[in-house]
């Protein structure tokens, strides 16, 4: 219940905010309103807003299959709120380098929940790295995935000039490993453990 509250409540702000520019201009994390006005609310709201509907839909989707999964997880080692604590959790940590390196940058801004969701699925990766994801018509497994992901990420982050935050996704990335082991550290022998027994499903 909690992941599908989470889509329904950037769906609804995101759709809001395409046809108002005021909110998402309030949301967007926007370095000046940080440092001028205190608005620190924007280092977490800026996951509601989306550029547009196909950057909307895909992290929803990708939220959906994946979140349903570990949301368990965290709800039974957390409590109720524990998805919750792990997913805005996921919204800070990955955006936080980008915003520390583009403070004074005024021309800078970022939305979007996919260093959120980044999280999520690096979580469900550790906990199955031999699940198959389906990255359009072609079936890879997670750990396959997570391996390309990474360099890819890596190599446009690089790059640049596609107006994507690759950082955003590479730190929730990392987040989501990190937090997921920092909560039940018998996850990292685990997967070790996992890795030398591929089983492809």
């Amino acid at each position: 219940m909690i992941t599908l509250l989470i889509i329904l409540v950037t769906s609804v702000v995101s759709f809001l905010a395409f046809n108002n520019r005021r909110l998402m201009d309030d949301l967007i994390l926007w370095p000046p309103a940080l440092s001028r006005s205190r608005e620190y609310y924007r280092l977490v709201s800026y996951g509601l807003i989306h550029a547009d509907w196909s950057h909307l839909i895909f992290n929803m989707f990708t939220l959906y299959f994946f979140g349903r999964g570990m949301e368990g997880l965290f709800t039974e080692a957390m409590g109720p709120l524990g998805f919750v604590t792990f997913y805005i959790g996921g919204l800070l940590f990955s955006i936080l380098p980008s915003y520390m390196k583009n403070r004074d940058n005024a021309a800078y801004r970022s939305l979007g929940a996919s260093g959120a969701v980044s999280a999520i699925l690096f979580a469900f990766v550790l906990v199955s790295p031999w699940s198959s994801i389906y990255v359009f018509i072609v079936k890879l497994p997670a750990i396959i995935y997570a391996v390309l992901f990474v360099a890819y990420s890596i190599y446009m982050d690089k790059r640049g000039g596609d107006n994507v935050n690759h950082s955003a996704h590479l730190w929730g990335a990392a987040y989501g490993v990190i937090f997921t082991i920092a909560l039940e550290p018998s996850l990292l022998p685990r997967f070790i453990a996992l890795l030398s027994q591929p089983r492809f499903s």
